[in-house]
């Protein structure tokens, strides 16, 4: 009630947030900001880019305005009166800003700011003229700056002076990032150097740095606005900074305390490497792959930073840190010798994780669940870890007409044995899997759901595969095993009837084998934070019954069977494609579309249901509840299918979305946003008690659309989320009533994370 109330004042403060006029002292004028012109006689290439870094200069920034008022501007008034109570103390505190006036803008530093980024990028003799505008009406004022930019001076030719050194004849200009009539560029220049710099670093100048390289400029042969560059090193530039370096030996400490400064002499010798522990903790044999950096190799600060991050992604340390010791350099050698150490601080081998958790459901069933993790890590001395996973829940439906009182207990056990290496039966080229080593995984686990006057499902599953980053931005996951064992028992006559009328869903919960391979392909171009326009791809591949047909055997129905039990055949894909457009200072444009495809055949007429798609909720269509759209205009509330719990799947499924998140204050954002989709049966709907449900070539019809509003608690990336959805097209609905504004039909949404 509290929080309501506060956010009631602090609406109608902000309309009131207007008449900030009143409270500027008589000898000020509220600063509203500034405008940039350039004016020029030539074309300038990348010149959004160059007025965005000269949008940069202008400073300092105006108090943010919104639908022209300034809120923040006066909670920060209200709160500088004699007695300004706890109300305007707390709005102050979060959303106040200091007044930014007129006097605290000083233009002659901003002109020479300008005239320094014009230069940087080439165009020398500029000019820059401002203008103050003030308006004493509002008592308010704001500058306008023009640019008077002439042609820029553009690359000729780009060499490096001669000269006997060894680093010269190791300075790689072949990929320079400079090219022929390209303008006169500070930051490509600087860019330049630290590619050079990294380049030297991975051939062994393990003491080089990029401000040991100077760029010189000769316009002296040119009538026209043109240079010629020169590259050479600075002088007096240490001798030790211009050798390379070589691995004169690698050690690695694989149980060290940060804690400890005194460090064990025990030590075992393998591959050139020597590995110091007290006791055995990891197996030299298992830990050296990781390892990158070999005694005899040259310094190389890329191999470090790869075996860095191989060494981190084993899952058992908790600081990977790698040191280097010169060995003694005289100033006539022309190598050096590097001793390599790798300090490996490990993890707690053993961890108990307890998580308890309320749960509500879209069918009204709500209560609590609880989750107990227990993970032992290098459990064989190899880097191996067990996480094995308990959780029991139990649910009760509130209310659903008639159906009130019914329960719900979910009991679940999950083991996953994490081994990293690949367990496969022919040797691969290591250099196959130069970024990342392949970890294998073998899961084993079941689960057991009982609905009160419904049934009983117990399920089984177990999967053996592999999964590594190919890259910083592609991951793979292979699973060749991946079996699920589901069967459904004690069975109420009620539930009995339900399937009898709708074989759709009972061939859904037909008990049977599913077995096969799994695939799944990410790319994640997300990972560059300071990037405007990124992608995300994560396509996935299910196949099952396909090895197991092999060995079957028809029953007197005419069904392949396995060891007397039915099993599923099918092909699924699916892909989710996101792009985000990121405008700058948290303002992002955010979409996703996503298609799947999955074709039953052989052995099974349906998808299995714990296979088949569905769309509506938090994650999807976020007007409609979840699992209560589709498949295509198929309404249950026509079809008297009022069980307690969401049948609403299909074998195909379309979805797009997309969505405007901003900021509001501090951890505070916030989004509007539109969804569309709908799940289908490819065939057959009709005849399975799912009228309506086909795919068909009206299917752009019975998409679900909707539109909404959202708050997000964002705190380091770690995101809680309300959004606030309202249909606008409802395809259970009659044509010509779909469309339809639902705003009394709202539907919330509660959910950990972003949607896409």
């Amino acid at each position: 009630m509290k929080i309501r109330t506060l956010l009631i004042i602090a609406i109608f403060a902000s309309l009131e947030a207007c008449s900030v006029k009143k409270f500027i002292p008589e000898d000020e004028l509220l600063y509203t900001g500034a405008s940039l012109k350039i004016k020029t006689d030539t074309v300038i290439p990348d010149k959004p880019e160059l007025e965005s870094e000269l949008q940069n200069v202008l400073r300092p920034e105006p108090n943010s305005k919104i639908l022209g008022m300034y809120p923040g501007l006066y909670f920060h008034y209200k709160a500088q009166k004699k007695h300004p109570g706890f109300i305007n103390k707390f709005l102050n505190k979060k959303l106040g800003e200091e007044p930014v006036y007129l006097s605290d803008v000083n233009t002659s530093s901003i002109e020479d700011l300008l005239l320094n980024r014009l230069e940087n990028r080439g165009f020398f003799y500029s000019r820059v003229n401002y203008q103050v505008n003030t308006h004493e009406k509002s008592e308010t004022a704001n500058v306008d700056y023009t640019l008077h930019v002439p042609a820029p001076y553009t690359l000729e030719t780009y060499q490096l002076d001669t000269d006997t050194a060894m680093v010269y004849h190791d300075i790689n200009l072949e990929k320079t990032l400079l090219e022929e009539g390209m303008r006169f560029d500070l930051p490509a220049f600087k860019a330049e150097r630290e590619r050079i710099d990294n380049n030297l670093k991975e051939k062994g100048y393990y003491n080089f740095n990029p401000g040991f390289l100077i760029f010189e400029a000769d316009t002296n042969q040119y009538d026209l606005k043109k240079f010629d560059l020169y590259l050479r090193l600075k002088k007096d530039v240490p001798k030790k900074s211009i050798i390379p370096y070589k691995i004169s030996n690698v050690n690695v400490y694989a149980n060290y305390n940060v804690d400890e400064d005194s460090l064990t002499k025990n030590y075992k010798r393998y591959k050139d490497k020597n590995y110091f522990q007290d006791e055995m903790i990891f197996k030299p044999e298992y830990l050296d792959p990781y390892i990158l950096i070999e005694t005899g190799d040259y310094y190389d600060a890329d191999a470090s930073r790869s075996t860095s991050r191989r060494l981190a992604s084993i899952g058992s340390y908790k600081f990977v840190n790698i040191q280097y010791d010169e060995i003694d350099t005289r100033a006539k050698d022309s190598l050096g010798l590097i001793e390599a150490n790798i300090y490996l601080s490990p993890l707690k081998k053993r961890a108990i994780r307890a998580e308890l958790k309320g749960v509500t459901k879209s069918n009204n069933f709500s209560g609590p669940h609880l989750a107990v993790s227990f993970t032992n890590r290098n459990l064989f001395k190899g880097g191996e870890s067990l996480h094995i996973t308990a959780d029991a829940g139990y649910e009760y439906q509130i209310s659903s007409g008639n159906k009130k009182g019914r329960s719900s207990i979910q009991l679940g056990l999950t083991n996953d044995l994490i081994i990293p290496r690949l367990l496969f039966p022919l040797e691969i080229d290591s250099d196959f899997f130069k970024y990342d080593i392949p970890r294998t995984k073998i899961s084993l686990g079941g689960e057991y759901l009982k609905r009160s006057e419904l049934f009983t499902l117990t399920s089984l599953k177990t999967s053996f595969g592999y999964f590594w980053n190919a890259n910083r931005y592609i991951s793979h996951e292979l699973n060749p095993i991946d079996v699920n064992y589901v069967k459904l028992a004690n069975v109420t006559k009620e539930f009995d009837t339900i399937l009898r009328n709708n074989p759709f869903l009972e061939s859904s919960f037909k008990k049977e084998f599913i077995a096969g391979l799994t695939y799944s392909f990410i790319y994640n171009g997300m990972v560059d934070l300071n990037k405007t326009n990124v992608f995300f791809l994560n396509t996935n591949l299910d196949i099952a019954g396909n090895t197991l047909s092999l060995f079957a055997k028809k029953n007197n129905a005419g069904q392949e069977e396995i060891l007397g039990l039915d099993f599923a055949q099918y092909a699924k894909l699916d892909a989710d494609f996101r792009y985000h457009w990121r405008l700058g200072n948290d303002h992002v444009i955010a979409t996703r579309f996503f298609a799947g495809y999955g074709i039953p055949y052989g052995n099974s007429e349906v998808m299995p249901f714990s296979k088949q798609y569905f769309a509506g909720g938090p994650y999807s269509v976020r007007a409609f509840q979840i699992r209560s759209l589709g498949p295509g205009s198929y309404d249950p509330s026509e079809n008297g299918n009022d069980i307690g719990y969401r049948d609403q799947n299909g074998n195909i499924r379309l979805e797009a979305n997309a969505e405007y998140r901003f900021p509001i204050v501090t951890y505070l954002k916030g989004a509007v946003f539109l969804d569309a989709g709908n799940v289908w049966n490819s065939k057959g709907a009709s005849v399975t008690g799912l009228p309506g449900g086909e795919f068909g070539p009206d299917f752009i019809k019975e998409l679900g659309i909707g539109t909404g509003a959202g708050l997000r608690v964002d705190i380091q990336n770690f995101v809680i989320r309300f959004d606030v959805g309202i249909p606008l097209h409802d395809p259970r609905k009659d044509l010509g009533n779909r469309w339809e504004f639902g705003i009394t039909e709202p539907v919330f949404n509660f959910a950990i994370g972003y949607p896409f």
